[in-house]
C-alpha cells in the first residue's frame, strides 16, 4: 500500500504585509536645487518637452 502525505497549502503573506514592503521612499529635491536660481527649466519625457516655471506668486507651473 503507498501511502501519502497531504500537501500543505501555499503560505499566503498578508496582503497589506506584503504591499507595506513593496513600497520604497518618494525622492524629494527641492525647486531651488533643480531650478539652480533660475526662474524656468524645460523637461524632455517620451520625447514632448515640458516646462517647468515659477511664477511671480511664487507657484510652479508646468507645461508642454
Amino acid at each position: 500500500m503507498i501511502t501519502t502525505t497531504p500537501a500543505m497549502p501555499p503560505v499566503i503573506a498578508h496582503p497589506v504585509a506584503a504591499a507595506a514592503q513593496a513600497i520604497k521612499p518618494v525622492k524629494r529635491i527641492t525647486s531651488a536645487s533643480l531650478m539652480e536660481g533660475g526662474r524656468e527649466l524645460e523637461i524632455e519625457h517620451s520625447g514632448r518637452v515640458y516646462r517647468l516655471r515659477i511664477t511671480q506668486l511664487n507657484k510652479l507651473i508646468l507645461t508642454a
